[in-house]
């Protein structure tokens, strides 16, 4: 981003006509109820105000200091500054493999190298995802849920190598906080008040979501501005997400932090651990740091890619919004939160560094001669480690430049820099990696501020580079959705059965079964009976009507269909399908417009039957194979989603096979 010539210095009367223009924006106004600022710089609070409502409905003014909000992942920050008392005491080491903190947990890892302490600081642990699961949030505000307990249930694998990988890890953060508890011997958040917020003098923050603090919350507000319905979590005390806190008390903690951790009456947090923490310890590439103690890299400015001079902590949740940054080298920080849903942080920042520090927006300079105008190494789909259904594709565009495709986003042209580094349209930087075992890697903040990862399909023993199916079945192994070792077989022609359907339709998405009682007799001590449920909590399937459900039984096309028909059914489903189509061939009248959604979106391979009046033959009676089952899942992963997150009917991408 470039300086529009309005730079001021930041002073306190600046500071406040700044943040009055800002928030009297109209297309501003319209993604706020309330909201509280804090600014600090050179040891003094220069700015401390609230804007527009903490209750709407009551008229009630957003006060900086009696306003309490929810600061979703802000917390993070806190329970890494917890960790790293305990490291500064000598009792816990950052190089430690955090198995030797867990007890009698055991972790499944089956990598020769531990996830270590650090790794949990910076998002690099290689966890599965594991994310706040439906049944987490509640309003039964009596019942309480310990976080050791809570740990012990969700637990996540290792899935990728450690140290490799950023990806934004909640469950890490989670358990840092847990470590804490087990090492200090006391709960997680006496912890942090004893340690943190006292010293500090943050009479108005805790991560307890009771008392006088539930009592002063403001109110939440939806994306439409609609209140939120209160609610709270399991665990009860969230170390992730779930502190409570004023503008008013992260000034105090903003001017102790930029101080030394000096709090007046002694340290809350020694000098060297604080200058440890704003060192960036994990890159991409310099352009595009990704994480540091507690802090993530900022928004990418256009042109000038993220400066790792500056350390950012963001967070959302229903309802609510937060977001802190500070810039040491100028002794300054920033807090803003607000109580709407929606993505101030994107206009604030950036128009915030723009006005009174745009030498950080200036355009980064890149030794360009290295360029390889011809490498088309970084082809392919990349998955995202968080959200599996996301994926990109990456094809040439020719010189060196690549088209980028995302199931989110436009088509968009990344014009090569230099080798590996890459520009979109909007000054936006892309950063390729290479790592082991032809994993590529691709950081790219249009899209996410985590790693996207290509992993080369090897194929199977038993499916050979020409095979009808081939692209579909690498395409799955380049998302590692499938066991990427060409030695394996596939056994392509296997059937599948109802409950392998229901598990790798969920799985595709990353969606976990669900946790409660299996309603079907046959499928409760099943295997895949965790997803039968879901399916059956989400209306996608019935059962016989006597109790049964029958998930060995091999499944059909158009059962299939019905599977695939209950997830994507929406209001925007374009009815016009129905006519269309042309179907051939015996397909069961409740099944009909299903099949009628595969024929038109494409979800099919090529046992599917095209005849000379141009109808379609599903075959839909016949049993679903297991080559067939792949590219079902290859092509619903290729499908472009609309920005209400729904289909679009109109338009796939990826047409080029990724793993050719």
């Amino acid at each position: 981003m470039k300086s529009t010539g309005n730079t001021a210095e930041l002073t306190s009367t600046n500071a406040q006509a700044f943040m009055n223009e800002f928030f009297e924006r109209g297309e501003i106004k319209e993604q706020y109820a309330g909201a509280a600022v804090v600014i600090v710089k050179e040891g003094q609070i220069i700015l401390e105000q609230g804007y527009g409502y903490a209750n709407k409905e009551k008229q009630q003014k957003v006060d900086p200091n009696s306003t309490v909000f929810r600061v979703a992942s802000v917390s993070k920050l806190f329970t890494a500054i917890a960790l790293m008392k305990l490291v500064e005491q000598g009792k816990v080491g950052l190089q430690d493999d955090i198995s030797k903190y867990l007890g009698d947990l055991k972790q499944d890892n089956p990598y020769p190298n531990p996830v270590t302490i650090e790794q949990l600081l910076t998002h690099t642990t290689g966890f599965e995802v594991r994310e706040v699961r439906p049944e987490d949030t509640h309003t039964d505000y009596e019942t309480r849920v310990d976080l050791a307990d809570y740990v012990r249930l969700t637990l996540p694998p290792v899935v990728r190598e450690p140290g490799t990988t950023y990806m934004y890890d909640n469950f890490a953060s989670m358990l840092q906080g847990y470590i804490v508890e087990k090492i200090s011997c006391i709960p997680f958040q006496t912890y942090v008040e004893q340690t943190i917020f006292q010293p500090l003098g943050m009479n108005n923050s805790s991560f307890e979501f009771q008392g006088k603090l539930r009592e002063a919350l403001a109110t939440g507000y939806g994306l439409d501005g609609n209140p939120v319905p209160d609610y709270a979590y399991y665990p009860t005390v969230m170390p992730q997400g779930g502190m409570l806190s004023t503008a008013g008390d992260f000034g105090k903690f903003m001017l102790a932090f930029l101080n030394g951790g000096h709090t007046g009456s002694g340290h809350f947090l020694s000098d060297h651990t604080i200058r440890e923490m704003m060192q960036y310890r994990s890159y991409i590439h310099p352009l595009l740091p990704d994480s540091a103690y507690g802090f993530e890299a900022p928004p990418q400015l256009p042109g000038a890619g993220a400066s790792s001079h500056i350390f950012v902590k963001e967070g959302g949740m229903d309802g609510y919004g937060a977001y802190i940054w500070f810039i040491p080298e100028q002794n300054t920080a920033v807090f803003v939160v607000h109580n709407q849903m929606g993505r101030i942080r994107d206009t604030f920042y950036p128009a915030f560094m723009n006005h009174f520090f745009p030498q950080y927006g200036e355009a980064a300079t890149i030794d360009s001669d290295n360029a390889k105008k011809e490498d088309i190494g970084y082809s392919g789909i990349y998955t995202d480690p968080r959200v599996r259904s996301f994926v990109t594709i990456i094809s040439p565009a020719g010189n060196g430049d690549f088209w980028l495709e995302h199931t989110m986003l436009p088509k968009q042209k990344l014009k090569q820099t230099a080798n590996g580094i890459y520009t979109d349209e909007q000054g936006n930087f892309a950063v390729f990696k290479e790592g082991k075992n032809g994993k590529v890697y691709l950081k790219y903040y249009g899209l996410t501020d985590h790693y996207m990862i290509r992993t080369q399909g090897r194929g199977f023993i038993d499916v050979a580079a020409d095979h009808p199916y081939a692209e579909y079945i690498r395409g799955l192994q380049s998302v590692d959705f499938y066991e990427n070792d060409a030695v394996l077989s596939f056994q392509p022609e296997r059937l599948v059965t109802r409950g392998e359907f229901i598990r790798d339709f969920f799985a595709l998405f990353g969606i976990p079964g669900s946790n409660n009682p299996v309603m079907f007799q046959d499928a409760v001590n099943h295997p895949h009976g965790k997803y039968i449920q879901l399916a059956a909590e989400a209306g996608i399937v019935l059962g016989d009507g006597k109790g049964m459900y029958h998930p060995d039984r091999p499944i059909t096309r158009q059962e299939a269909a019905l599977i695939v028909w209950g997830h994507v059914s929406s209001p925007q489903y374009p009815e016009s399908l129905h006519t269309e189509v042309k179907l051939s061939g015996n397909t069961d009248e409740l099944a009909i417009p299903a099949v009628k959604l595969m024929a038109a979106i494409g979800y099919y391979g090529p046992q599917a039957k095209f005849l000379a009046d141009g109808s379609i033959d599903f075959q839909s009676q016949e049993p679903l194979s297991h080559q067939e089952e792949a590219a079902i899942l290859y092509k619903i992963l290729l499908t472009r989603l609309l920005p209400d997150g729904s289909i679009d009917f109109e338009s796939q991408f990826g047409q080029t096979s990724p793993a050719s």
